[in-house]
């Protein structure tokens, strides 16, 4: 291949498209309408880049867009897009709710004579990561620590050995995988062991 036919690819070459996305949906921003914080998106890139925000969602911009539409469906996409952040709201408010009425349960439970283990039931509903809990704990303790399934079906961490009192402390400290979990909705349960087992 010959100099000039290099110097010829070269300038052929194409570089790559950069995309920009919103913050707010992750969308690009000329797609934000499909999603369902429109308002939102439209706030940011007012104050963030206010020349795209031009580009996208000025008067001239919208008549552009709008004058394609009938009234009629024009009426119905502005209230459909009410209708998503509507939705999209309360979805986050009833999670939120969901996450605030969740309780944490650190239950210590006697296996044999004086042998113990802790069981850590409800992190799940607080957006931690029940292996990463797992292994920060079984580190902590120098123990060994899995995720396993209760009773009930659902997902529990349990520690060897008797450390509800010191996994309590880890949480009020906001300790590595527990930040985020509200001390409030943290309680120690202690069961028994039945006679006769």
């Amino acid at each position: 291949m010959s100099s000039s036919d290099q110097q010829q690819d070269q300038q052929q070459a194409i570089p790559p498209v950069q995309v920009f996305y919103c913050e707010v949906c992750g969308f690009p921003p000329e797609y934000c309408e499909f999603g369902s914080s429109l308002t939102r998106c439209k706030e940011w890139l007012k104050e963030e880049h206010p020349a795209l925000y031009n580009r996208y969602y000025s008067d001239e911009a919208l008549q552009s867009k709008i004058g394609t539409l009938s009234l009629e469906n024009q009426a119905k996409l502005e209230k459909s897009t009410a209708e998503k952040e509507a939705k999209a709201e309360k979805k986050a408010d009833a999670a939120l709710k969901k996450k605030m009425a969740s309780q944490v349960s650190i239950k210590r439970m006697e296996r044999n004579k004086r042998k113990f283990v802790t069981a850590i039931h409800g992190l799940e509903a607080f957006d931690v990561d029940l292996k990463k809990a797992a292994k920060f704990l079984a580190q902590k303790f120098a123990t060994g620590a899995s995720v396993t399934k209760n009773a009930q079906g659902l997902d529990e961490i349990v520690v060897q050995g008797d450390v509800s009192d010191e996994v309590l402390e880890l949480v009020q400290s906001s300790v590595g995988v527990f930040k985020g979990v509200p001390v409030a909705n943290v309680e120690i349960v202690e069961e028994k062991k039945k006679k006769g087992e």
